[in-house]
């Protein structure tokens, strides 16, 4: 009986020994700045209680803390040896997606995360795997005749069914949901650009649009759930409910199969048609080599349409919340419009070509500011292969999750001064012209090896949808005041849409008040 008190004894007394010891050998080495803050992180546990507290408002704390960090980067750690570095510095960033590029792959955490989803597409894959689809997509992004092809696309989608919808929607009065109506448009675009393939799902009617219509339900479910799995106190837990197909892990299955379903047709129809040379397109490229699997190519039609559909519309949408409380950024918009008119000859309702297009330095600029604000993608994450140290002196250790955080970036005085959380388009113009931003200070389409190939290919869109709406409707947004809430998920969507009524211009009195 003296015994086995005895051991008790020894148990209980080597759990605190037990206890500090794990929690000193856990901890980060982080180089000694004075004065330094950063994520709380406590004994044993790390950051996860702050992290479970804010993880609703992620983006908002997360910049918090780097803004009151020195060098704008903190290091945290939680439990089972996860350790990681989050930054907002542009200096860091440029190691990260360039200087270094070959230690800081996706990696096996994020890859695994969002295979079920995305598989190995170009946008979750690493190595030799990652550089064949890169090669073989710079090829087509590339070419001129894909840049006439989008603003060919762009135009068609447009004229025939952006702005009837929007010209119904002025007439009738009925409400909008505008990021819905963006998604859409951006769908339609991306099929045909990417698949040669049209949906009709901005249009709304026929088999196409009902299985569009099915498909993007499916796509944004996906999308958001296997972006919820990043926010788990621990992996394991995620892990365990898909094991047992339970709760948010089952509805994930059911719209991955959906999605698959839809991919898997585009391929088999592609697969099935005789392609001529002069109609080859992205998937095609692809299934030329014929040591690709459909379950690559599937992977691969995945990727794309998250690049294509996701990004451009998410833009967009918080380009029109933000120009609704900004009339006076939306005349300069149309005096610039007008300008472009009058220099061409065009009448409102002719649509732009490339040349009037790159001539929008103003529209140019509050996209961008747009995008500073609310970029597309908030977050990117990386995994280190060996240590190091950044040029900030954090040091970095082997297998740590290494994060830069755009959205942060977008905030940080030490990077846009004092008005940085001000819409203010001209910091893009200089003496009237826009003026390129340091990709690494803006990392908006990515940068470095992995630069966003159709980065060209978004503007030309964003600008063509904005400027079109812009010249023919008022776009009246229910709510101005109050910032929308958003989705965490792989890309910034607003919570609950973007609710809208729509004005004609002219009908309105608009166009003369120019």
């Amino acid at each position: 009986m003296e015994l086995l008190s005895l051991q008790s004894f020894l148990i209980l007394l080597s759990i605190p020994i037990y206890l500090f010891y794990y929690y000193y050998h856990s901890q980060p080495k982080r180089p000694q700045i004075s004065g330094q803050t950063g994520f709380k992180n406590y004994p044993i546990v790390g950051v996860l209680p702050e992290f479970l507290k804010n993880r609703h408002k992620f983006l908002q704390w997360s910049t918090q803390v780097l803004g009151s960090c020195p060098t704008n980067t903190a290091i945290f750690f939680r439990p089972y040896k996860f350790h990681g570095v989050m930054t907002a510095n542009p200096i860091n960033v440029e190691h990260m997606l360039k200087t270094n590029f070959e230690n800081y792959p996706k990696g096996d955490r994020f890859i695994s995360m969002l295979g079920d989803f995305l598989g190995r597409g170009i946008f979750n894959s690493d190595g030799d795997l990652w550089r064949v689809q890169r090669k073989t997509a710079s090829h087509e992004f590339n070419t001129k005749s894909l840049r006439n092809f989008v603003v060919q696309n762009v135009i068609v989608e447009i004229k025939t069914r952006l702005v009837p919808l929007l010209e119904q929607a002025s007439k009738s009065g009925r409400v909008l949901d505008l990021q819905d109506v963006l998604e859409r448009f951006a769908f339609d675009n991306v099929c045909k650009l990417v698949f040669n393939f049209d949906p009709g799902c901005l249009g709304g009617h026929g088999d196409g649009a009902a299985a569009g219509a099915e498909f993007m339900a499916a796509f944004e479910e996906a999308a958001t759930v296997s972006c919820g799995r990043f926010f788990y106190a621990f992996p394991s837990l995620w892990k365990t409910k898909k094991f047992f197909n339970m709760g948010s892990e089952r509805s994930l299955r059911k719209s991955i199969s959906a999605v698959h379903r839809f991919a898997d047709n585009i391929i088999q129809s592609r697969l099935e048609a005789k392609v001529e040379k002069s109609q080859e397109d992205l998937l095609f490229r692809f299934i030329k080599n014929n040591e690709n699997s459909p379950e690559f190519l599937r992977d691969i039609v995945i990727s794309f349409i998250l690049a294509g559909r996701d990004t451009t519309s998410s833009a967009l949408t918080w380009f029109f919340w933000l120009l609704s409380s900004r009339p006076d950024v939306r005349e300069k918009i149309l005096k610039e419009l007008e300008a472009i008119r009058v220099r061409t000859g065009k009448t409102i309702g002719d649509t732009y070509g490339v040349d009037e297009l790159r001539d929008m330095d103003y529209l140019q600029a509050a996209i961008s500011e747009s995008m500073r604000l609310y970029p597309p993608v908030p977050v990117d994450t990386k995994e280190s292969l060996n240590d190091d140290v950044f040029p900030d002196g954090t040091c970095v250790g082997k297998n740590w999750l290494v994060m830069y955080q755009t959205y942060a970036m977008g905030r940080m005085k030490s990077i846009w001064g004092e008005d940085c959380e001000e819409f203010r388009p001209e910091r893009w113009l200089e003496n009237g012209a826009f003026r390129q931003e340091n990709p690494f200070r803006f990392p908006v389409f990515h940068a470095g090896p992995r630069m966003c190939l159709g980065k060209d290919m978004a503007a030309i869109q964003m600008k063509s949808i904005a400027a079109s709406v812009i010249e023919r409707f008022d776009i009246d947004v229910r709510d101005k005041v109050t910032c929308p809430d958003y989705v965490m998920a792989l890309t910034l969507r607003m919570k609950g849409g973007l609710p809208v009524t729509v004005r004609d211009r002219e009908r309105s009195g608009g166009v003369h008040n120019l």
